[in-house]
């Protein structure tokens, strides 16, 4: 699994709901596409096409989308994997990515917005949009298109205070917006020509998000925050059609969003379209014709690929969660680039002419790590927690069971926000067997129980990860259970901080954050960490059950404060504490694209390069294909 959101079809869009997420995504997992394909060297034999000498392009991915399509769930982290992000939705801010991935820059680009402005203050942002960009059903790009996805995701929400993507970064108050509101706004223009008392409401200078004209949006915050433009990046940030949204039945309530773009795709701007939808199965794109970037220059395109028109006239992404199926599409020829998993791996990395895999960088935000409930006897005893790091042998774990393609952590930062990531220059955890022992006898406990680790079924990288955690435990005298559950009872208990208190006792002692499989960020932030995994605000994450007033400091410090210095100088005692807790074993940073061992391969006979989205595949499993250079 590997966003770690979830679907609340509820009052409230949040990190929350660990059991719909859970059940929707192992349906998915069992889910063996049985549709046949062929495509050699891109032309295509498929007789869904409706030419044969049509160039295009294959893709095998392990899981179909949870929530299928539908953008209306972008304020949970969702569609996940977004097969349809940068393709057809496009965001206001783009990132250079080429300076992410080869140096770990983040540098913010010009996406449908063509430049930004930032008050002195730091708390006001105007956004002047490209002007001449339509959707791909020729609905006009504006400011009242954006503004209405803004506010419908707020009213989503429920009207919570963290809708924007769980940060608490808008003066609410003021703003009354609902059911009322977007009838109101369809009866008077919509957002296409908005009129009278909408064009009014859209204006309105006291909400904090609002457009004085067609083509420039403000958005104003409560507090500086320094990264609020890596927010926009990605899910609330990608651009769709409101006015289509408007035309086909509406946002929904918070209690039933609208599920009719679940299968039928809001438009977007990008340069695809989809086609076709095969759920469960596939989902066939065609280029743009009217994609407003066509006419971009190659120097502009050699600085944004992502705004590329791409290469291939059609792309179909199936579904396969079968390794064996997958693997054998791409070396028989029938995909060009598939989502390989560890039981195949070797046999990638054992014909480097024939094939190229992605590899993340060390600074990479994919994790894992060993969660340590730290409200549940005795790992609520810090002695105790201590000694769990210190047995852990990370490298052999890393050489055994991740392949050695884990790099060092130290969390809960991930290592591209130096500024913030082990404040202190901690390490990674050390594997000292005698500290270990030392750690448990300072705990006193006079008789251990057995510990219980839960782990999910049909996960083999994580039943083998807790046989060796298992195994290294008992070398200090601590037994372990391992409990593997269905993945629907396995995610049950989780949600937020809260929902992880109260069910700390059916959590047990250990358990792998996020299953195991991996923990991604769905923003280009450095709070996102320090939210999700430390803080009692946390909506999805922090199954740990930790929570620490000095660290609470550093997480409210990100949204309260643009002064980099300032959030250092409180957030190095919070790293300090969290070190000394040690609420999670941190195993490492991932360098493939799946944790449990895999990564995204390709031929490279037939595809030179790709890139995949800004946030580490937290937006989507599969590269923008958009961006594929061929070699033919």
């Amino acid at each position: 699994m590997r966003s770690r959101q979830s679907s609340t079809r509820t009052a409230a869009i949040g990190r929350g709901a660990a059991l719909l997420i859970a059940i929707a995504v192992i349906v998915s997992i069992i889910m063996i596409a049985n549709v046949a394909e062929s495509s050699p060297l891109f032309v295509s034999t498929n007789p869904k096409e409706k030419s044969p000498s049509q160039a295009s392009l294959s893709i095998d991915d392990w899981v179909w989308p949870l929530d299928d399509l539908n953008q209306l769930f972008a304020g949970s982290g969702l569609p996940w994997p977004n097969w349809l992000a940068y393709n057809v939705y496009q965001p206001l801010v783009s990132v250079n990515e080429s300076a992410e991935y080869s140096v770990g820059q983040i540098e913010y680009l010009p996406g449908l917005a063509t430049n930004w402005t930032v008050s002195p203050d730091g708390m006001k942002y105007t956004f002047n949009l490209r002007q001449g960009v339509k959707f791909s059903n020729g609905d006009p790009f504006n400011a009242y298109q954006v503004w209405l996805e803004m506010y419908g995701f707020y009213y989503l929400s429920g009207n919570s205070s963290s809708w924007f993507e769980s940060y608490k970064i808008f003066d609410m108050s003021n703003v009354s917006f609902g059911a009322a509101t977007i009838s109101l706004i369809n009866s008077s223009g919509g957002v296409v020509n908005p009129e009278g008392k909408a064009l009014a409401l859209m204006s309105n200078a006291s909400w904090p998000i609002y457009a004085p004209s067609p083509y420039q949006l403000i958005f104003r915050l409560s507090s500086p925050v320094d990264y609020f433009l890596g927010i926009l990046v990605s899910y609330c940030g990608l651009v769709f059609d409101s006015q289509f949204v408007l035309d086909n039945g509406g946002f929904g309530t918070p209690n039933s969003i609208n599920l009719y773009f679940n299968l039928h795709p809001i438009p977007g701007t990008g340069p695809y379209v989809v086609s076709q939808v095969v759920p469960s199965e596939y989902v066939e794109f065609v280029k743009n014709p009217s994609y407003w970037g066509s006419n971009l220059t190659s120097s502009e395109l050699e600085l944004q690929p992502v705004l590329d028109p791409g290469k291939a006239n059609s792309v179909v992404i199936y579904a396969k969660s079968d390794d064996g199926a997958r693997f054998s599409d791409l070396t028989s020829g029938m995909v060009q680039i598939s989502e390989v998993a560890a039981s195949n791996f070797g046999a990638i990395e054992a014909s480097p002419q024939t094939f190229s895999y992605f590899k993340m960088p060390p600074w990479a935000g994919e994790i894992t790590a060993l969660s340590i409930n730290t409200n549940l006897y005795p790992t609520n005893n810090t002695f105790v927690r201590q000694a769990i790091v210190h047995a852990i042998n990370y490298s052999a774990l890393n050489s055994s069971i991740y392949y050695g393609q884990l790099a060092p952590l130290v969390g809960p930062e991930y290592p591209i926000w130096k500024d913030y990531y082990d404040i202190g220059n901690f390490g990674q955890y050390s594997f000292n067997l005698t500290l270990a022992k030392q750690d448990l006898a300072e705990a006193k406990i006079a008789s251990m129980p057995t510990f219980l680790l839960r782990t999910i079924s049909g996960c083999a990288v994580c039943s083998e990860a807790a046989m060796a955690i298992q195994s290294d435990l008992k070398q200090i005298g601590i037994t372990v259970a391992i409990q593997s559950l269905d993945p629907s009872d396995y995610y049950s208990p989780y949600g937020s901080y809260t929902t992880n208190l109260a069910h700390d006792s059916q959590l047990g002692q250990l358990s792998f954050l996020n299953g195991g499989l991996s923990w991604l960020p769905y923003s280009l932030t450095p709070a996102e960490p320090w939210i999700a995994l430390v803080s009692n605000s946390s909506q999805w994450g922090n199954w740990a059950v930790y929570y620490n007033p000095e660290v609470q400091n550093c997480v409210d410090a990100f949204t309260r404060s643009a002064n980099s210095t300032l959030i250092r100088s409180v957030c190095a005692p919070a790293q300090a504490k969290i070190f000394s807790d040690a609420p999670y074993a941190w195993i490492g940073v991932s360098r493939l694209t799946e944790a449990f061992g895999g990564s995204l391969v390709w031929n490279k006979e037939l595809v030179r390069s790709l890139m995949i989205d800004p946030i580490w595949t937290g937006a989507s499993s599969t590269p923008l294909f958009n961006t594929i250079e061929f070699t033919t």
